[in-house]
């Protein structure tokens, strides 16, 4: 998961590519870059480690000249997290100049590593899969253009090919120096990408892509709409926009946990909002809550903040239970799912969360998160609510138990570090040190979102819930690839 926005305007695009990022800041905290283009093809780039504020100096933005520009947010799930060198943008210089961002996880990276040194003469610098996606669409690009000049229809031919040549999940936004920004989304259409556009006077229109359309609202961009699986959008420097499908047989399958979890309930993301899809959860949530926990075990509900808070507000009406905050959220920790390391994660869930204890003395608490994934968080929340003198503690997630690894651009690469993998919802239970524990039933979550897209005017094909159900969308996910993610990939 990371946050991606690219855009070409009629003046300097960098103050904008900064607002925009700042907005997509909850999509990643491990580092950030900017880059921009001049008309005469002169790039500029800034990047660093950290979160948006702190990352970029005056001195940067004053050197960010040109209207056609790129931003993006890392939380690593390839690479290393640490390495600034690892932080997008990454640019090549062959042909054109091309500077590239995606959002998601190429699937088969050893075999396009061999193909790189062996086919297309490429040397790659480091172990991140975006550098890896820039030299393949560089190298097509190349093919598609090493005797004519280059175009949107050969531009289009390059993305075909290299649809071809790569597995997995992503968003890409890149931009051709001298030419125009190129953006396009995995033939699955698992991470999102949505186009805006807006009138500057007479100097014409404007475009954005940005992973959430909560950017385009921000920015007092229209919705044009969403980038289609398999589409591709190139927009040259001039604001004349091409688009074309470039896959074969593309279908929509977006992936499930950016409902659940990954996008702000502010967005609306293939036809419906997150925070009514979020209601939904909290909907069907509360009729499982009600088989399996009785009436008089419940005083209050409460949500971990913030992402659960929906699903928690339609639990306690759904059950006629009265709804109470009782964790109060430090704004100025990050999200500790997505920060690098489990130690980090340990440490932060105190300083992100305080109890209080007036909410919390005498009563029976149902505690609504939006899921469990290693249960680091959760254990310490239910403890947290003990140490505060709550009579009985029950947990329930608005998302079914995570037993699978997630390859596709969520830091799960793991089953053993799974709290569900290879326990039943009673072992879970006790592992986390809860009185009642709750989970979504899975045709519930799907219900919810298929739902929601549907009174949306949007049909999902599919949706990609393999963390929740072991069954990848792309079909090309195999036990030994699975392994040797499990091996070579730490959280």
């Amino acid at each position: 998961m990371c946050g991606i926005v690219g855009m070409v305007g009629r003046g300097h695009v960098n103050q904008d590519i900064y607002d925009a990022l700042l907005l997509l800041q909850h999509r990643g905290q491990d580092a950030t870059g900017i880059a921009t283009t001049e008309s005469n093809g002169v790039m500029h780039m800034a990047k660093n480690n950290g979160m948006v504020r702190e990352a970029f100096r005056t001195r940067d933005m004053r050197s960010l000249l040109g209207n056609v520009g790129l931003g993006h947010v890392r939380y690593a799930t390839k690479g290393t997290a640490s390495s600034e060198e690892e932080a997008q943008p990454f640019y090549v210089n062959a042909p054109y100049g091309i500077t590239l961002i995606h959002n998601g996880n190429l699937t088969n990276t050893r075999e396009l590593a061999v193909e790189m040194e062996r086919r297309d003469r490429r040397h790659l610098n480091s172990s991140s899969d975006t550098e890896l996606l820039l030299n393949v669409l560089a190298s097509e690009l190349q093919t598609s253009t090493s005797t004519v000049d280059l175009d949107a229809d050969r531009i289009f031919q390059a993305v075909s090919r290299t649809h071809k040549r790569i597995e997995g999940a992503y968003a890409v936004v890149s931009f051709i120096a001298g030419y125009g920004l190129l953006a396009f989304r995995d033939p699955y259409g698992i991470r999102p990408l949505i186009l805006g556009r807006r009138t500057a006077g007479l100097a014409g229109d404007e475009w954005v892509v940005a992973s959430e359309s909560l950017v385009l609202e921000n920015g007092d961009y229209e919705v044009v709409r969403e980038v289609a699986p398999g589409e591709a959008i190139f927009i040259t420097s001039e604001g004349e926009l091409f688009s074309r499908q470039c896959a074969e047989d593309p279908i929509l399958a977006p992936c499930s946990f950016e409902y659940v979890y990954l996008a702000r309930p502010d967005s609306v993301m293939n036809g419906q909002s997150i925070y009514e899809s979020r209601l939904r959860m909290g909907e069907k949530l509360a009729a499982t809550i009600a088989k399996h926990i009785p009436a008089g075990e419940i005083d209050v509900v409460m949500p971990i903040p913030d992402s659960a808070r929906p699903a928690a507000m339609e639990v306690a009406r759904v059950l006629g239970i009265d709804y109470r905050e009782g964790y109060y959220k430090n704004r100025y920790v990050g999200r500790t799912f997505i920060m690098p390391g489990q130690a980090a994660r340990k440490k932060s869930v105190r300083q992100k969360l305080n109890t209080m204890s007036t909410e919390f003395r005498g009563k029976k608490v149902l505690l609504i998160d939006d899921s469990i994934v290693r249960g680091t968080t959760s254990r310490q929340i239910i403890q947290m609510a003990r140490d505060a003198g709550a009579e009985t503690v029950s947990f329930a997630s608005a998302a079914p138990p995570v037993r699978y690894p997630h390859v596709y651009g969520i830091n799960m690469p793991s089953a053993t570090e799974l709290i569900a993998h290879d326990r039943t919802i009673p072992e879970i239970r006790d592992e986390l040190g809860a009185d009642h524990l709750v989970y979504q039933e899975i045709d519930d979550l799907k219900a919810a979102i298929v739902e929601g897209a549907a009174a949306g005017g949007v049909t999902l094909d599919d949706l990609d819930m393999s963390c929740f159900d072991g069954r990848y969308v792309t079909g090309t996910v195999t036990p030994e690839y699975l392994d040797w993610v499990a091996a070579t990939q730490g959280s």
